[in-house]
């Protein structure tokens, strides 16, 4: 999962595709359900965020969660393979 370059979306790549979602609400607002995997790090965006790079942390064998702040501080996520959760 990651930001884009305002903190405004986030991108959540997954076995079953990729989705975007505003960090105002936390509402889904792109879905696609082709598997994407990242490459170097990043992946094209979708909806919002069509074409655009972003940079995403990946959960792999050696790390089981992922934890990130939004940009502006205000919330922790905690990535796991069951799906994001806000702190």
């Amino acid at each position: 999962m990651g930001f884009d370059g305002t903190g405004k979306f986030l991108l959540a790549v997954s076995h079953s595709g990729r989705g975007v979602f505003s960090t105002d609400t936390w509402a889904r607002v792109a879905r696609d359900p082709e598997v994407t995997y990242p490459c170097d790090g990043k992946v094209l965006g979708i909806g919002p965020l069509e074409g655009q790079p972003i940079t995403v942390t990946e959960r792999n064998e050696k790390r089981d969660q992922i934890e990130m702040t939004t940009p502006d501080g205000r919330c922790r996520l905690l990535g796991e393979s069951g799906g994001i959760t806000i702190l």
